[in-house]
């Protein structure tokens, strides 16, 4: 499923999905589910998970600057604090539309 239309209302990231539902995620749930490797690690072919140091979110980092369409598949967020590397195939927004997290 493809979204259709993608805007900032308020403090949350709408989606409106080509099959007429919409979605409705909050800017600091969106931050805390991350994807990127920085974020959550990567894993090597036996499994074992390499991750740098935790970096402390302020305020800024909860922030949604703008958001990018990227090639057919995902969203790209640009936050306060400068991260963009994560990015959400729309599989992965649905998954985070469906959990509550808080952060900053």
């Amino acid at each position: 499923m493809r979204p259709i239309d993608v805007q900032n209302i308020g403090e949350e990231l709408a989606i409106k999905w080509e099959n007429g539902s919409e979605t409705f995620i909050g800017w600091k749930q969106l931050r805390m589910a991350c994807p990127c490797a920085g974020c959550v690690g990567e894993k090597d072919i036996m499994g074992n998970l390499y991750k740098g140091p935790e970096k402390p979110l302020v305020a800024e980092s909860c922030q949604l600057k703008r958001i990018e369409l990227v090639g057919g598949y995902a969203l790209q967020p640009v936050w306060g604090d400068g991260h963009s590397a994560g990015l959400y195939s729309f599989e992965y927004l649905l998954k985070v539309a469906g959990t509550q997290k808080s952060c900053c």
